[in-house]
């Protein structure tokens, strides 16, 4: 069983490799590489899904972890916290709602969908990194 202390680390891993697979997956569809985009598409998800439990089992644990650092870094860190909070919420239901349109071949509608769900995802997944670089390597 992983200890809780390496699990901030392990959910900035899922993170960074949820961007990856979504920076991916785009290429891949604007090279009408349909197949492989849906195989990398629903890795994103899965692996999202994995830093969703991941994220919840240690906050379980150990509750929120509080920011040490004062001055301007601070008000940067908060201000990248609170729009990755922000938009990390409306994630999980757009990109399940992208997700089932597309298994459902509405593709019109996943389209229009995905074009907002997935810049907002990339930028959710990164911030995550950032704000794990910034609490706990900072």
């Amino acid at each position: 069983m992983i200890e809780l202390r390496y699990l901030p680390a392990v959910n900035a891993l899922l993170n960074l490799t949820a961007a990856c697979l979504l920076v991916c997956g785009y290429v891949l569809i604007r090279r009408r590489r349909i197949q492989a985009h849906k195989r990398v598409m629903l890795a994103a998800f899965s692996v999202s899904v994995l830093f969703l439990i991941s994220y919840l089992v240690y906050h379980y644990q150990v509750g929120s972890v509080r920011f040490q650092r004062t001055g301007t870094i601070r008000t940067i860190y908060l201000g990248i916290l609170f729009t990755h909070t922000v938009l990390a919420a409306v994630v999980p239901v757009l990109a399940v709602v992208t997700l089932f349109r597309a298994l459902q071949e509405r593709f019109d509608r996943h389209r229009r969908l995905a074009r907002w769900t997935l810049p907002i995802w990339l930028y959710v997944s990164v911030t995550g990194v950032t704000v794990y670089l910034m609490l706990y390597r900072l």
